[in-house]
């Protein structure tokens, strides 16, 4: 087998720990912390805020990500931001026993965010130089499983744990612990690498310099907003996430919620059994059936069953608030239909990007533009939920929540689906024809 790793190592000893270390922090900053914040008595409206606030790291990071290229290998920003990212949730830990500790936590939590999102581009960087196009579509499959291991090991795991030592430890000792050990993980993660993974050295160029990367980067920004129905396509993708960006914010606050306030009232270690074993597995399956659904339907055909897919969980959750059930396997069914929804429909989203956005010159780029798009319009919708859900409670904020799907079911039956810079290079090539 042709392997283009350092000293002939397979891509088995370091790609599923990659991964798993691309997901792991995502899922601290994205679900644990919410998850944390709440136990510690945080309003959900700032929960809401505080959260988008850090979130926006993966929005921005397209911007920083070519001035990584100045780096001598793509080994080496991989091993520094795993073992920053580590020490950064070491602090948040420490800053739990801080008279200031929301302050400092969420600035370290930031830290953490901006470690992981600029881990992430030099990930799949290492992960395309270092295997051939056979070897990057034979790991394909790893890549996803592990990223989403983090889910299984946060939600299923680490939020379990803290739900035991809640009620044995209390609740600071509890997220003290959850945070040593996620920092623990990284920071070995990242020595364990620091061995395993092949150098990816980036290669140098004319434009191996700041000024040079900067021109690059202007190049690349002014062609994606120069693609014909950009504008269209970018409204597109923030709306595609309107709802699930609330429900992803609201819905682990719903169900930790006392049931006099309108909420399921479980406990932490409830929560997490429900999300972190059903939900996970239901959220791969949904993902493999997704994309198998659309490339037997086409992106066309399949976009409009795949937005009510991704709007699943939103009726999932105005059927657990209007039901109040307490039987834990119901809501566990409940919960597994929300993530297999979530995954079978996000695959229309990234097939968007990489087929009808991302195509041109700059595809690699404008596919990462495209992908912080994205987490903007996630985040947006992130910031507003907490402030809705407390001006119209959980039952009629997930009703609003269903609403929220219905433009970009209307928007998707309305734009093309095919490649803009197809449309583009073929219009001229078709009047020819038609003129010959």
């Amino acid at each position: 087998m042709d392997n283009r790793t350092s000293k002939g190592r397979s891509p088995l000893t370091w790609i599923p720990t990659l991964y798993f270390a691309q997901g792991l922090p995502y899922f601290a900053v994205a679900l644990i912390a919410g998850m944390m914040l709440k136990s510690m008595g945080v309003p959900n409206d700032d929960i809401g805020h505080w959260t988008a606030y850090i979130g926006a790291a993966w929005v921005f990071k397209p911007l920083w990500s070519p001035f990584l290229e100045l780096a001598s290998s793509k080994k080496l920003i991989v091993v520094s931001f795993q073992l920053i990212g580590g020490v950064c949730l070491g602090l948040v830990a420490l800053a739990l026993h801080l008279p200031a500790w929301m302050v400092i936590s969420i600035v370290c939590l930031g830290l953490v965010a901006i470690a992981s999102a600029t881990h992430d581009i030099a990930c799949d960087g290492c992960y395309i130089a270092s295997l051939t196009e056979k070897q990057q579509a034979q790991y394909a499959g790893w890549t996803g499983t592990f990223f989403n291991a983090g889910r299984f090991i946060s939600l299923g795991g680490l939020v379990i744990l803290a739900g035991y030592l809640e009620k044995t430890q209390g609740v600071v000792p509890a997220w003290t612990a959850i945070f040593l050990i996620l920092s623990a993980t990284m920071i070995t993660l990242g020595l364990y690498h620091s061995w395993a993974l092949p150098l990816a050295p980036n290669p140098i160029t004319d434009n191996h310099t700041v000024a040079g990367v900067a021109r690059t980067l202007k190049d690349v920004i002014i062609a994606y907003f120069k693609k014909p129905g950009i504008w269209v396509s970018i409204l597109f993708i923030i709306l595609f996430r309107a709802g699930e960006a609330q429900v992803q914010t609201i819905g682990p606050l719903f169900l930790r919620e006392a049931r006099n306030l309108g909420g399921l009232g479980l406990s932490t270690a409830e929560v997490g059994a429900v999300y972190g074993t059903t939900g996970t597995i239901a959220f791969i399956v949904g993902s493999v059936a997704g994309g198998y659904f659309t490339s037997w339907l086409s992106l066309k055909r399949a976009i409009l069953f795949l937005i009510l897919a991704m709007n699943l969980p939103n009726l999932v959750f105005y059927f657990l608030s209007t039901t109040l059930p307490t039987d834990l396997t119901v809501i566990g069914i409940a919960l597994g239909l929300e993530m297999f929804g979530y995954g079978f429909g996000f695959v229309g989203l990234i097939l968007y990007m990489m087929q009808v956005v991302a195509p041109g010159k700059y595809q690699t780029a404008h596919y990462a533009f495209s992908t912080g798009i994205m987490q903007l319009g996630f985040v947006l919708f992130k910031w507003i939920s907490g402030d809705i859900q407390v001006a119209l409670g959980y039952h009629k904020f997930f009703l609003w929540v269903l609403i929220s799907a219905v433009p970009v079911a209307i928007l998707s039956q309305l734009i093309p689906m095919n490649s803009r810079e197809k449309s583009v290079t073929e219009a001229p090539q078709q009047q020819a024809a038609a003129a010959s």
